[in-house]
C-alpha cells in the first residue's frame, strides 16, 4: 500500500457536506467512487483534514488516501482523478507522504474566508458563492470586534450545538475584514482549529455589530459566559470558504 496526499477544490452547491452520509451526495463519497476504481475495485476510505458543512465551499481542502500497489505517476494519478470525477470538484495535487502521515491528525492551521455582498439587490451570479446581507455595515466596527476574537480563547460560545468536541479552545492568530469594493467583504480567518460552524457564528455576529445591532462588547460577553445565546444568527453557509490548510513541517 502507498499512501497519497491530495489538495482538493470543490463547489460545496450540490454537496449535503464533505462527509460521507447515507442517502446523500458528498465530496467524500464521489471522490471515494473513483478511488476505488483505480485502486482494481477495491474499497478505498479517505481521511480529511476537517469536514465541511452543506454549501460550504473549498479552495484547498486536504485528504489522504492510501492505493494498492507500487507507488504510481503523481500528476498521472492527479488527473485520472480529477478526470473521473465531478466537474464540480477539482483535484489541484496529489503527493506521495509516509505511511503515518494524516490529513487530520498532523498538527496544522487552517485558513477560512467568507465572502459577503452588501448591496441593495442581491446579484443573481453570485447567489451560489457569496453571502448576501443588505443592509449598512460599519467596516470599523466590524474590524474592532474581529481584533477581539484573535488569541486563545474558549469559544464554546461560538459553537453550534450538536459539537462532540469536549475542548472548545482554540488559538486564532488571523482575523479581519477587507472590503474589497462598495459592495463586497471578505473575512479572513486562520486559527489551529474550528470548532463546528465557529466561524459562521463568528461572521453571524460580526455582521450583527457592523448593523449597530450589537455593541463591539458582545463579542467579549460570549466569550467570557461563553453562551451561545448572546451571538448572532449563523451566517449563510454560501459564503465560506476552506483557503487553504498548512501542515507543520517540523520534525
Amino acid at each position: 500500500m502507498t499512501r497519497y496526499k491530495a489538495t482538493i477544490a470543490y463547489d460545496g452547491t450540490d454537496f449535503a457536506g464533505f462527509q460521507t452520509q447515507i442517502n446523500q451526495r458528498t465530496v467524500q463519497a464521489e471522490l471515494e467512487k473513483v478511488l476505488t476504481k483505480l485502486n482494481s475495485h477495491e474499497p478505498v476510505i479517505l481521511q480529511g483534514s476537517g469536514r465541511t458543512d452543506a454549501g460550504v465551499h473549498a479552495f484547498g481542502q486536504v485528504i489522504h488516501f492510501d492505493l494498492l500497489g507500487q507507488p504510481r505517476d503523481l500528476e498521472r494519478l492527479r488527473f485520472g482523478l480529477d478526470t473521473q470525477t465531478p466537474a464540480d470538484i477539482a483535484v489541484k495535487k496529489v503527493e506521495q507522504v509516509g505511511e503515518q502521515w494524516h490529513a487530520r491528525y498532523c498538527k496544522h492551521e487552517k485558513i477560512y474566508e467568507y465572502y459577503l455582498e452588501n448591496a441593495v439587490t442581491r446579484s443573481p451570479f453570485s447567489r451560489n458563492a457569496k453571502a448576501y446581507f443588505r443592509y449598512p455595515l460599519d467596516f470599523d466596527k466590524m474590524q474592532e470586534a474581529l481584533s477581539v476574537l484573535t488569541g486563545t480563547h474558549d469559544f464554546t460560545g461560538f459553537t453550534a450545538s450538536g459539537s462532540s468536541v469536549d475542548d472548545k479552545i482554540r488559538t486564532i492568530s488571523q482575523a479581519e475584514v477587507i472590503q474589497l469594493d462598495e459592495e463586497n467583504f471578505k473575512f479572513i480567518f486562520r486559527a489551529n482549529g474550528f470548532l463546528y460552524k465557529q466561524v459562521r457564528n463568528m461572521v453571524g455576529t460580526v455582521i450583527k455589530i457592523g448593523n449597530d445591532r450589537m455593541p463591539v462588547s458582545q463579542i467579549e460577553k460570549i466569550l467570557m459566559t461563553k453562551n451561545r445565546d448572546f451571538a448572532g444568527p449563523t451566517a449563510a453557509p454560501e459564503g465560506l470558504y476552506l483557503k487553504e490548510v498548512i501542515y507543520d513541517q517540523r520534525k
